[in-house]
């Protein structure tokens, strides 16, 4: 199957390395980052999942800011390996809670350890967290996750001095409490990816929901659970109706999802009647199930771009965002990009003031404008408005050279398909278990594009 195994840094250091079979040449993970770093073929400036180079098949997903990398020289299904990469990198976030580069050189030893009991000669064994507990027997060194709360969305569930969810969760599944006590916790993630695409008046042309119910379990002696979703949920399309005119007894609209699928673990009895999912979950993180959603759907953001010309060597762009989710909620890490001609030679900026944490840049070696935003509030608009100059005159439109304009951003406690865990129940309750009434929703962007 796979002949090697290994773990970049973004800076391009090899943290792990494993050799199955030999049959590969040595650096080969010097010459995959090489290749990855200055991809320039097929007019794309990102290496794709899958790539042969001298013959070497290269599988590559990047995870928690990490590459992780396989090789081979056989021909074997994409999606297989680069699902297997990806379980790899679950399981190793299982046992060190925190998935990072100090969390990997600290915890060396136990990643080759799992690395061993995973693949076998190149081909896997299990990937199953439950499984590996009987033969790995290394324990986590923990790391410090106060730390690492800036950069973790969770951070904003901490309240005083009680542990919430969002720092519980990233502990290991084989670490004890002090004192020696078991820690018997679960919590459920709904994360939603969409991909959405305007038309230069604003109408949308595509749009699309990528959602997971994520579930991460410390509960030992295996337990029953049931998860119940919403009522009105419905799987498939139903006659064509919109999501607007769809409604239920309840007068909201229902949820309608195209199709989706379940882990093995969950048990369908009672799903049709009450849309409740009866499941024994495994330990550590899996996907409790997996859907897609293409009926209509209100965006969380709109772009409106306008650009004018200023002269023969200078033009205008007008960018303004406007946040259509709730002002009690907060999108954080908003990136706004925008390829500009490729005679552009500078951009000046002027920033709406009052607004903390926004940052402007003209990137000369891909011509292309950045827009970084901290955070946002709902219902509040942002504008940014860049003058720029041309090295020669345009002998065309402007407008369409330049573009299309891109979007990423991070939604904390917001989903837009309104799918929702109505409770969580235990079928044996013990006086050790800790429930949280709480579920975390994310709502991320997938393709976010406006043409211009």
């Amino acid at each position: 199957m796979i002949s090697q195994f290994f773990v970049l840094s973004q800076r391009g250091d090899n943290i792990v390395f494993r050799d199955y079979r030999g049959e590969v040449q040595k650096g080969t993970a010097e010459i995959f980052f090489r290749k990855v770093k200055f991809w320039k073929e097929d007019g794309h400036e990102e290496a794709p999942p899958v790539f042969n180079l001298d013959g070497v098949n290269y599988f590559h997903v990047k995870v928690a800011g990490l590459l992780f990398v396989a090789t081979t020289r056989v021909n074997v299904s994409p999606s297989l390996v680069l699902e297997l990469l990806q379980r790899i990198a679950r399981v190793i976030k299982d046992y060190l809670g925190i998935l990072n580069e100090e969390s990997l050189r600290k915890n060396f030893v136990l990643v080759y350890e799992l690395l061993d009991e995973v693949i076998d000669f190149g081909y896997v064994q299990t990937t199953s967290t439950e499984v590996l507990k009987s033969y790995v027997f290394n324990e986590p060194i923990v790391v410090d996750a106060a730390r690492l709360q800036p950069l973790n969305p969770a951070a904003i569930f901490m309240q005083g001095s009680k542990r919430m969810p969002g720092t519980a969760v990233t502990k290991s599944v084989v670490a004890t409490e002090p004192g020696g006590r078991s820690r018997e916790e679960i919590f459920v993630d709904i994360i939603e990816k969409i991909s959405v695409t305007f038309s230069s008046s604003g109408y949308i042309l595509t749009s699309e929901i990528d959602g997971t119910i994520q579930m991460k379990s410390y509960l030992s002696g295996n337990p029953e659970i049931r998860l119940a979703l919403n009522e009105d949920l419905n799987i498939g399309r139903s006659g064509g109706r919109s999501l607007y005119d769809y409604r239920s007894s309840t007068g909201s609209g229902a949820v309608i999802l195209d199709d989706c699928n379940f882990h093995e673990s969950v048990r369908l009895d009672n799903f049709e009647v009450d849309r409740t999912l009866n499941l024994v979950p495994p330990d550590g993180e899996f996907p409790v199930m997996n859907y897609r959603m293409t009926q209509e759907f209100k965006p969380p953001f709109r772009i409106n771009t306008l650009i004018e010309e200023a002269g023969t060597l200078k033009a205008e762009v007008i960018l303004k965002i406007s946040a259509e989710f709730p002002s009690s909620i907060t999108a954080n890490t908003i990136l706004v990009q925008m390829p500009l001609p490729k005679y552009t030679t500078r951009a000046t900026f002027e920033l709406e003031s009052g607004v903390i944490g926004q940052t402007a840049d003209f990137k000369e070696v891909n011509k292309r404008l950045e827009w970084g935003i901290k955070k946002i509030v709902g219902g509040s608009e942002l504008t940014l408005r860049a003058k720029l100059t041309f090295s020669q005159e345009s002998h065309g439109n402007i407008t369409k050279e330049s573009g299309p304009v891109s979007m990423t951003f991070t939604i904390p406690m917001y989903n837009v398909s309104r799918l929702q865990v109505k409770y969580l129940q235990i079928a044996k309750k013990f006086s050790a278990y800790n429930p949280y009434r709480w579920v975390r929703y994310v709502t991320q962007a997938n393709s976010y594009v406006a043409r211009i």
